[in-house]
């Protein structure tokens, strides 16, 4: 009997409740070799075998869709990309309301998204438009961005003033939209973006960089948006 337990690889992981009634930690308890290797695939394995009530989004499973974005050991990132540990904590993405569980409310983020106008504005319909490889590399590091809300959650700014405050992951976005060559609005999206709360509220802190799941640089291109609104609008 010893000796089995000895053998076996036991991982621990604290998981946040919320059902809006109460909130607590619950604990869960089993050998890592029942289930894969990423945190995902642990919740997966919880809520299959030893409790179903537990919420939590999930899509790809490959750092894809960025549905599995939570805060684990205290850094936001994508469950599906966090390797197992002997002890794990899991929380809901930071100061944002709680659906369920680690079920978050983004309607708030999407609608920011929304606003900044996330598609290519140009007349010229039913033309192919051409762009060289030195204008498509500068998209480079913000086209992959896949929108988890790892980095804007991570942002204090954001955290106080997401109502207002835009945040690195939608001015990233906003930025990619600025740069892309073939788009006609540019300087309606720099106006648009050239406001006290919606950009400069960034304190380049660069929390968000440090966060990111997918080594981009959200701080990086805030800073350079700053620039370029500074220096064209200005």
């Amino acid at each position: 009997m010893i000796k089995n337990i000895i053998k076996r690889n036991l991982t621990t992981l604290k998981i946040y409740r919320n059902n809006n009634k109460i909130s607590k930690m619950d604990k869960f308890v089993f050998d890592k070799n029942d289930c894969g290797p990423m945190v995902l695939d642990a919740l997966i394995h919880i809520k299959n075998n030893i409790d179903k009530t537990l919420s939590f989004r999930r899509s790809c499973r490959e750092g894809i869709c960025g549905s599995c974005a939570m805060n684990i050991n205290g850094k936001n990132t994508l469950a599906c990309l966090k390797p197992m540990e002997e002890k794990i904590s899991i929380y809901p993405l930071p100061h944002m309301p709680v659906i369920r569980d680690l079920v978050t409310d983004l309607s708030t983020f999407y609608e920011q998204y929304k606003s900044i106008k996330p598609w290519l504005e140009n007349s010229n319909k039913g033309k192919e438009l051409y762009q060289s490889q030195k204008d498509r590399k500068k998209l480079d590091g913000m086209y992959e961005c896949i929108l988890c809300a790892c980095c804007s959650t991570s942002c204090p700014s954001y955290w106080w003033n997401g109502d207002k405050y835009l945040g690195p992951a939608v001015l990233m976005q906003a930025y990619r939209w600025v740069q892309d060559s073939r788009d006609q609005n540019t300087k309606e999206r720099m106006e648009f973006l050239d406001d006290a709360m919606k950009l400069y509220r960034c304190k380049t802190i660069m929390n968000c960089s440090n966060t990111c799941p997918k080594g981009l640089n959200p701080g990086q291109a805030v800073g350079e948006l700053k620039l370029k609104i500074n220096n064209e609008l200005h």
